[in-house]
């Protein structure tokens, strides 16, 4: 099986060009899904989210933690957001390992670990190549504005937290700038399924 970890920043196109591998055949683990999953009512991190946090953060009608009372916590304060770090990462990658286990044994052969935060959980023993997506900080605010509805300031608050493109592109097997249009980004996907994955499975 051969598993490709998809990371870059956040609106730098990861989901579009994972939605483009899958369309040729491969199996996605999401890494926000894993995240959400892992902050379910009862689990571990969800217990420790809300001794940490306090019982507001739970969504009254899931009972799940509610990111959106999350984020602004956890986004403002870099000692908040170093302790949800501790509290998520470790078990994440225990769920994603879970994962590909039990893919490897459905016969799978090829799969997308879509995951923006690869490199900073030190994700990356569980794939075979980093991929990563790179786009420049004005077209990502431009982008979280139109997705999100994110002012440039709450944009840039986000796209800062995070690893510069340059630091990722340091781990980084392949560099996909996605500062172009879909079909462009469709068409360099499909040049590195064929050159780069199609011979290996």
């Amino acid at each position: 099986m051969f598993v490709v970890g998809l990371t870059g920043g956040i609106a730098s196109g990861k989901s579009t060009v994972s939605e483009i591998l899958q369309e040729n055949g491969a199996t996605l683990i999401n890494g926000d899904v894993v995240g959400h999953e892992a902050q379910q009512e009862g689990t571990d991190s969800w217990k420790d989210i809300i001794k940490e946090w306090g019982e507001d953060l739970i969504d009254p009608e899931t009972r799940g933690i509610d990111r959106t009372k999350l984020g602004p916590i956890v986004f403002s304060d870099p000692a908040n957001l170093q302790r949800l770090n501790e509290i998520m990462w470790p078990r994440m990658y225990s769920m994603m390992y879970e994962q590909l286990q039990k893919l490897e044994k459905d016969g799978v052969k090829v799969v997308i670990l879509e995951a923006a935060l690869l490199i900073e959980a030190e994700w990356t023993p569980l794939v075979n190549e980093v991929w990563v997506t790179v786009v420049d900080e004005a077209s990502a605010v431009e982008r979280l504005n139109s997705r999100n509805g994110l002012d440039e300031e709450q944009a840039l608050a986000r796209i800062r937290s995070q690893l510069s493109n340059e630091e990722r592109s340091e781990h980084g097997h392949v560099i996909l700038d996605t500062n172009c249009t879909l079909d462009e980004v469709k068409e360099k996907t499909r040049d590195l399924w064929n050159t780069r994955i199609e011979g290996k499975v």
